[in-house]
């Protein structure tokens, strides 16, 4: 059973079957949400969300706060969520068995809420025939 289902741009439905929310800054102990700090942050969830489907980082809406720069550089904040979720579908190659492949893609995106993602999220203009690999079951 999936937790939701998506339909892309493309017309094709996606399945969500596993779906991990944290926050986006927690443990952030020094410092402040700048590019350094981000970057490292959206390293480690790519690192994370290594498996055995291929992973892809949809690029974050940043908020530059009216507040000084610091250090490291301007004021730079993630949403809130950071999120990875495992999604999977029928076979993207035509000449696959649709009863022994499925393709999968595992995406890590960001959002304002710890919500599970529906149609009208960033989600949806996923190129998954580009970005997902088929899978033999």
């Amino acid at each position: 059973m999936s937790l939701t289902r998506i339909v892309l741009s493309s017309g094709r439905t996606i399945e969500l079957s596993e779906l991990r929310l944290s926050s986006t800054y927690d443990g952030l102990l020094e410092g402040y949400p700048c590019k350094p700090v981000n970057d490292m942050e959206i390293a480690a969830l790519l690192r994370i969300a290594e498996g055995t489907s291929p992973v892809h980082l949809i690029p974050p809406t940043l908020q530059h706060p009216d507040q000084p720069a610091g250090a490291f550089g301007p004021v730079e904040v993630l949403p809130a969520v950071s999120c990875i979720g495992a999604f999977h579908s029928t076979a993207v190659t035509p000449d696959h068995d649709p009863v022994l492949y499925r393709s999968a893609l595992t995406v890590v995106w960001f959002q304002p809420t710890p919500t599970v993602p529906s149609g009208d999220s960033a989600l949806r203009d996923l190129r998954w025939e580009d970005l997902a690999e088929d899978q033999e079951l």
